[in-house]
């Protein structure tokens, strides 16, 4: 067996690198700088119960996670907690799954189309499909969507893969016929500049993309209408019976030092992973400059009211692509590096999501290999 303390020290030159998935592993080092302000120390004797406030809709929601969570979106201004309910689940995944459930039994007529606008996140698909609900039927890409009836379209923004702003597609004139489900998991400084105080029904938000914490499994949503927040904590209730206590409290603890840091000059958390981001994202596009073989989208820069200053934005996934007929996730594969294949995400086989979140390591022996690879002439998107 290897030991964990070990691991980093294996050489990665001969190992196959896998930025398939967003696992933010990018972000440990300035937790470990931070040390134990983050450590909770919880009794055998803690945390036992169901119940965290009986007097709550979410009853299952720490009070200290509720206030940590309204705290951090007032500080940071990116999403506004007044007159709405929030709603904890285990990461956005399930609060995108309860929330497409609550609006779908809320909405009369069944089947409700689900759809996103292509690229989209290629895990709605999975989300939307995988039980084979009676109640929703995924229709795919939203620019094609013309079917009537009730739908519900998934706005991501930042988009993930291509890390586009995204607004609604289908807008139809009848508000009761569509609903929106904005998930906003890179709606954060350290990914975009933060333009508006985001303010929809159904708000989605999840503890791994903002610190990196994913094993916690933490997310949350604010939602407006309380019979949709009701439906949503059916579902979390019939789905795993609440939240993680133990997540929950951890989340809580980080996300007031997230809070009480961010506007320092020296420990500013969305400072750090800003400047890592943008650092990450300039050695990349150098690369491809200086490559005959992949493109990348452009980003306008913007004022970002957080920083008090215009900036660019540096995503979470790199949208990699060519112009060639290549299938361009085997083409990686020969060089021992995973990605998520662009077809998955309602493009095509040019296209792949890389992460950028890997550690430090990992992403320099991606950046290598990409070098070495001089196949078609690079473009600008």
């Amino acid at each position: 067996m290897v030991k964990l303390e070990n691991i980093n020290n294996i050489s990665l030159s001969d190992s196959v690198i896998n930025l398939d998935h967003g696992d933010p592993t990018a972000y440990e080092e300035y937790w470990r700088k931070i040390g134990d302000r983050c450590t909770v120390t919880i009794r055998g004797c803690d945390l036992m119960s169901y119940f965290s406030d009986v007097n709550s809709m979410c009853w299952f929601l720490e009070p200290e996670l509720a206030e940590a969570i309204k705290e951090l979106h007032d500080a940071v201004g990116n999403a506004a907690t007044e007159d709405r309910y929030i709603v904890v689940g285990t990461g956005s995944t399930q609060l995108c799954q309860a929330a497409v459930h609550a609006l779908s039994s809320l909405a009369g007529t069944q089947p409700v189309s689900v759809v996103a606008a292509a690229p989209y996140y290629s895990t709605y698909v999975e989300e939307t499909t995988y039980v084979r609900s009676g109640m929703y039927k995924w229709e795919g890409d939203a620019w094609d969507f013309d079917k009537k009836g009730p739908y519900i379209e998934l706005v991501t923004s930042p988009n993930n893969p291509d890390g586009t702003i995204r607004e609604t597609v289908v807008n139809r004139p009848d508000e009761d016929e569509g609903k929106v489900i904005y998930d906003f998991a890179y709606y954060w400084p350290h990914y975009t500049p933060i333009t508006r105080r985001q303010d929809h029904d159904i708000m989605l938000f999840t503890f791994s993309k903002i610190t990196g914490h994913a094993g916690s499994r933490i997310g949350w949503a604010l939602v407006k209408d309380k019979e949709v927040a009701k439906k949503m904590v059916e579902y979390i209730i019939v789905n795993s019976i609440g939240v993680s206590k133990e997540s929950q409290i951890r989340t809580a603890k980080i996300l007031n030092v997230l809070k009480e840091t961010c506007k320092s000059e020296t420990e500013n958390f969305f400072k750090y992973g800003h400047e890592m981001m943008k650092n990450r994202w300039e050695k990349l596009r150098g690369v491809v400059k200086e490559s005959n073989v992949f493109c990348l989208p452009k980003y306008p820069e913007a004022y970002c009211n957080f920083f008090g200053k215009t900036l660019g934005s540096y995503p979470a996934f790199a949208w990699l692509g060519t112009k060639e007929e290549t299938d361009l996730v085997n083409e990686l594969r020969r060089h021992k590096v995973m990605s998520r294949a662009g077809e998955r995400c309602g493009s095509d086989k040019k296209r792949v999501r890389v992460s950028m979140l890997s550690r430090e390591d990992v992403f320099n022996v991606f950046l290598e290999r990409l070098a070495d690879m001089k196949l078609i002439k690079s473009i600008d998107l």
